[in-house]
């Protein structure tokens, strides 16, 4: 299974902002910078995360980006679930459009219905916080002063 990049920049961006002071605000622009990503891609991630209410955004001067929740509230497997469109790994887990004739017999849909279970069991487990044990390494690669 493969992350879009959508949900990979969504997580970049929690990243950079919990590592970043948090009472000083971000911008799209010094996280494109910092990561080297497209702003148009960005900008969209940034109005999710915010209908989402784990960031908060303002606009206009003085505006910019910060975290809604401490990053031991932001969960990974939530972030996940709700950055990415499907988890249909396989034809016959989306019933719309399956066409697979041995559907009513295979085994295999049970055994990678189980394995994407336990995949979200372990992203459930972890929180932005957890990934940055170290954020004096993280400020230091993205430039963070």
């Amino acid at each position: 299974m493969k992350l879009t990049n959508y949900t990979d920049y969504s997580l970049r961006v929690l990243i950079y902002l919990a590592v970043k002071d948090s009472n000083e605000k971000s911008t799209i622009t010094e996280i494109t910078n910092a990561y080297g990503i497209s702003r148009n891609h960005l900008t969209k991630v940034i109005h999710q995360l915010g209908q989402m209410g784990v960031i908060h955004t303002t606009r206009g001067r003085g505006g910019g980006i910060v975290l809604a929740k401490l990053p031991e509230e932001i969960n990974i497997g939530a972030i996940v679930r709700e950055t990415e469109e499907d988890f249909h790994m396989v034809e016959c887990f989306n019933r719309e459009h399956n066409t697979c004739v041995l559907t009513p017999v295979c085994g295999l849909k049970r055994v990678l219905h189980k394995a994407l279970q336990a995949y979200f069991s372990v992203l459930d487990q972890y929180t932005i916080a957890d990934l940055i044990q170290e954020p004096e390494l993280y400020r230091s690669l993205l430039n963070i002063k």
